[in-house]
C-alpha cells in the first residue's frame, strides 16, 4: 500500500499538469478565434487553404515535374524533397488523427461542445488535433529552403501565417497547430537524413 502510494501521488501530479496545460491552451484558441466570423479573418482562413495537403502536394509534384521537363536538377530536386517531406507528413499527422478525437474550437464556441479522448474519428469537426494545415505548410517550407536557401523568408513567413490562420479561423487549438508544426519540422530533417548522402547539388 505505502510502495503503492508514491505512484498514484505522482501520476495524479501528472493528471493536474496535464489538465492546466490543456485548460489554457482551451482558453487560448478560444480567446484567439474570437473574432473567426470576421470578414478579415473568414478571407485569412480561406487563403490559408494554400496550406492544404491538395495544395502542397499538387505544388510540390508540379516543382518536380516542372524540373524534370525543365532539365533544371535544382527545381526537380526541390520538388521531390518537398513532396516526400509532404507525404510524410500527412502520414504522421492522419496516423494521429485516426488515434485521437478532440473537437474543434469552432465546435466548442458555436454548439458548446468540447471532448477529447480514444480512438480517433473520421468526422472533421472531432479532427483538431494535430493541424494538417500545420504539419505540411512547415514540412513543404522547410524542404523548399533546403534546396532554395534564398527563399528562406517568404517560405517561412507563408507557412507561419498558414499555421496562425489555424489559431484565429477557430480551427485548431495552440497545441494542435505547435505539434502539426513539429511534426512537419520532424518529416523533413527525417527525409533529409535518409535521401541525402552528401552535400545537395545547386545548378
Amino acid at each position: 500500500m505505502l510502495a503503492r502510494s508514491p505512484l498514484r501521488q505522482s501520476h495524479s501530479r501528472a493528471s493536474a499538469i496535464a489538465d492546466r496545460f490543456e485548460a489554457g491552451d482551451v482558453t487560448a484558441g478560444l480567446t484567439l478565434a474570437g473574432a473567426k466570423d470576421h470578414p478579415a479573418v473568414r478571407a485569412l482562413g480561406l487563403a490559408s487553404e494554400i496550406g492544404s495537403w491538395k495544395s502542397l502536394l499538387a505544388l510540390s509534384a508540379g516543382a518536380l515535374a516542372l524540373g524534370i521537363v525543365m532539365r533544371d536538377r535544382r527545381l526537380a530536386e526541390a520538388g521531390r524533397h518537398m513532396l516526400q517531406a509532404g507525404i510524410l507528413a500527412s502520414v504522421v499527422k492522419t496516423s494521429l488523427k485516426r488515434t485521437v478525437h478532440r473537437t474543434r474550437p469552432n465546435v466548442l464556441m458555436d454548439e458548446g461542445i468540447y471532448a477529447r479522448g480514444w480512438p480517433g474519428t473520421g468526422n472533421g469537426p472531432w479532427q483538431s488535433f494535430p493541424s494538417g494545415h500545420s504539419a505540411l505548410s512547415t514540412a513543404v517550407a522547410c524542404a523548399a529552403v533546403r534546396v532554395y536557401p534564398e527563399v528562406k523568408g517568404a517560405a517561412y513567413v507563408t507557412a507561419a501565417g498558414v499555421v496562425a490562420a489555424q489559431v484565429l479561423r477557430g480551427a485548431h487549438f495552440p497545441a494542435d497547430v505547435l505539434t502539426g508544426a513539429l511534426i512537419g519540422l520532424a518529416a523533413e530533417s527525417a527525409v533529409n537524413r535518409l535521401t541525402t548522402q552528401g552535400p545537395r547539388t545547386r545548378s
